[in-house]
């Protein structure tokens, strides 16, 4: 697990941080939804794919509600699982991710999480990230939650 990158009376990064990176790559990892269900807003969910694509008039609006998310999500988990690393998934994941800008304005944020570098296989091939994922989260009842997001950004 990575040390959260916030000081600890920076809250609502520190949480937003936890909740986007440690909990989402456990979460991943073990295939288990049930751990990042309660981190949506089901009403109004909304998922863009950038598809690696430059070009905004290519992206595609993929995930309509979060149902059609989960059930990616739990796809790309589950093929995931049948990879074998060089090492460690969490470590990798770890090695790759960064979220050090997080824009907060009242109750709304703006996450941006990168991936970056690849990670490696045991069969010498590379699994390639270098894009980026936009997080558009609300807080509500006094905790943080994700609205919506932009993923598939590639890194500019």
């Amino acid at each position: 697990m990575k040390k959260n990158p916030f000081p600890h009376n920076d809250q609502d990064r520190r949480y937003l941080w936890e909740m986007l990176v440690n909990r989402d790559i456990i979460a991943f990892i073990s295939q288990d939804w049930d751990m990042v269900k309660e981190d949506f807003i089901q009403e109004g969910f909304i998922g863009v794919d950038a598809g690696k694509q430059n070009n905004v008039d290519k992206w595609e609006l993929k995930y309509p509600n979060l149902e059609a998310y989960k059930n990616e999500w739990l796809t790309q988990a589950k093929d995931f699982s049948k990879i074998d690393l060089l090492e460690d998934k969490e470590v990798a994941f770890h090695k790759v991710i960064s979220m050090e800008n997080i824009e907060i304005n009242g109750n709304v944020a703006l996450l941006h999480k990168k991936f970056t570098g690849s990670m490696k296989r045991k069969d010498g091939g590379e699994l390639p990230t270098d894009w980026q994922t936009l997080y558009r989260c609300r807080k509500i009842n006094d905790i943080w939650k994700i609205a919506g997001f932009t993923g598939y950004i590639p890194l500019i």
